[in-house]
């Protein structure tokens, strides 16, 4: 989903807003499946197919440019709603035609009604043949968008066949397409979309789905609008994750009156920087000072340590062993740290010292840490039974290695993947990707959120540490761990859609691009501002 964008409101749907102040809710497929036989029994037959084509024809009239519109139905319901949008758009005076990639008397009976609604209508139907070997019709002259409409949440397999066919004709037109309910070819709850349309925007029906926002989501998905098809919204039903929005945040964060000073607002350090890696701390320290952390201090383990940043003399540098880490109000540690017995014995004693004051320091674990938990499994259990709060930032390798599984494991569910890990951890967990997944344990409402913003240039090296000192830096001044991680994260992602609108990116950005509109973004948030 693009984060600088939003759809106009309409009585039949809804955007999906990044800066949302509503806590919007993610429902499975069998739940929607539930929604939806609840809703049949109810209502007349044809009726949530007709406020569903309806929705969809409106909301293609808004978004879709002038010219011939192809829409393109499959052999299911989802096929039946594309072609009531047609019937409705062909009514309204729009150029449409409706192609059925299945056979006219082979379909399920509501969508059956809507073919031959379309037919009475003087809708130009075309009746794709089926023959897997007949090459696929060529885009008609003047067709200037694609409405997708061939498979519907239900798929459980890769597509292939003919429907592989048909996505990769699909996304080679060159034209915008606007996908209905669901881009074709991904699934519904997990966001794997090999092979799968490429939508501009997706009209998603009763409620969003997770896999629209991760893993292939977002590539997948573009702008996300929901139609509740006049059924109860949000659905009672409990969720099976909600999307991270400002709206679940705002209120934790860190206030700033008059009558303060640095010591207001904590002391973090931020501990790692093995030889050659001075850097890696040194992101994290700058990107907290810039998210508000009242004193920063950084631990070396290289020797010497340097003297002084340059760019920001006000860090406070020290080998690790002068960092007071009982007077921290919280640590970061593991950027740049390396895997050595001393990185080991270190993380050791960290635990320790945070474990032996009242209260504990809440911990972030980033990079080498998380290697070094991986492989102890008894280091690992002194954390998890330490009482210490802590928050791990793994990207899909590194959760691999803490949950002893494959990265292919963790990608294939990447919300039940990081609900795992945080039960497993008794910790805050960070899944980092497209479409992070942030985790917390124990499980409550709102445990599993999955983050909007962020794009492809957050794919370079020091973003990941960068994160962990904004997530440090929301700690020090006391906010909850599970607030304090959900708002990095998405001030994170927010500051880098906010660089790449701005023509920094996505290729060539560099992580400590991200300080200055991620300092802008938390102060717009604190005083109410659009952000």
């Amino acid at each position: 989903m693009n984060a600088t964008t939003s759809a106009p409101a309409s009585p039949d749907w809804l955007p999906l807003d990044p800066a949302g102040n509503a806590a919007t809710p993610l429902h499975g497929v069998a739940t929607i499946r539930a929604i939806e036989q609840a809703a049949l029994a109810l209502l007349p037959a044809f009726t949530l197919m007709t406020r569903a084509g309806s929705a969809a024809a409106g909301w293609v009239a808004r978004h879709a440019p002038a010219g011939r519109i192809v829409l393109l139905a499959g052999p299911g319901n989802n096929g039946g709603d594309a072609l009531v949008a047609a019937t409705r758009l062909h009514q309204a005076g729009r150029q449409v035609e409706a192609w059925l990639t299945a056979a006219p008397d082979r379909l399920p009976a509501d969508a059956a009604r809507a073919w031959a609604e379309a037919r009475t209508a003087g809708v130009p139907l075309l009746a794709v043949p089926l023959d897997p070997a007949a090459a696929l019709p060529p885009w008609p002259a003047g067709c200037v968008a694609l409405v997708d409409g061939l498979l519907g949440i239900g798929l459980n397999r890769a597509a292939d066949g003919n429907m592989a066919r048909w996505i990769a004709h699909i996304n080679g037109a060159g034209l915008p397409v606007f996908a209905l309910d669901i881009p074709s070819g991904l699934f519904a709850d997990t966001g794997a979309g090999q092979p799968a349309v490429r939508a501009q925007r997706t009209l998603t029906f009763i409620a969003a789905k997770p896999g629209l926002l991760t893993l292939d989501g977002r590539d997948c998905a573009g702008d996300i609008d929901i139609a509740p098809l006049g059924l109860p919204y949000p659905p009672a039903q409990p969720a099976v994750a909600h999307v991270n929005q400002p709206g679940g945040f705002r209120n934790a964060l860190p206030g700033r009156h008059h009558a303060v000073n640095k010591g207001s607002f904590g002391s973090l350090a931020v501990i790692g920087g093995s030889h050659g890696m001075a850097g890696a701390p040194l992101l994290g320290a700058r990107a907290a000072l810039h998210l508000g952390a009242g004193r920063v201090h950084v631990g070396f383990l290289a020797q010497p340590a340097p003297l002084m940043d340059p760019v920001h003399p006000e860090l406070m540098l020290h080998d690790v062993s002068d960092v007071a880490i009982d007077a921290m109000s919280a640590l970061v540690v593991g950027p740049g740290m390396g895997t050595g017995t001393a990185a080991r014995k270190l993380l050791a004693s960290l635990i320790d010292t945070c474990a032996r004051a009242a209260p504990h320091p809440p911990l972030v674990l980033d990079a080498d840490a998380l290697n070094l938990l991986a492989g102890d499994a008894a280091l690992a259990g002194v954390l998890r039974d330490s009482g210490v709060p802590h928050v791990m930032t793994p990207h899909p390798l590194e959760a691999a290695r803490l949950l002893g599984s494959t990265v292919a494991d963790i990608q294939r569910d990447r919300l039940a993947a990081a609900a795992a890990l945080a039960a497993a951890r008794q910790a805050t967990i960070v899944l980092k990707g497209s479409g992070t997944v942030i985790a917390t344990a124990p499980a409550a409402r709102g445990a599993v959120t999955v983050n909007p913003t962020g794009n492809a240039a957050l794919a370079t090296a020091g973003t990941g540490d960068v994160l962990a000192g904004m997530i440090g830096a929301l700690l020090a001044q006391g906010m909850p761990v599970p607030d304090a991680t959900r708002a990095a994260v998405w001030i994170h992602g927010r500051a880098a859609d906010r660089l790449v609108a701005g023509g920094t990116g996505p290729a060539g950005m560099t992580a400590s691009e991200l300080y200055l509109p991620a300092r802008e973004i938390l102060n717009a948030l604190l005083h109410g501002r659009a952000v």
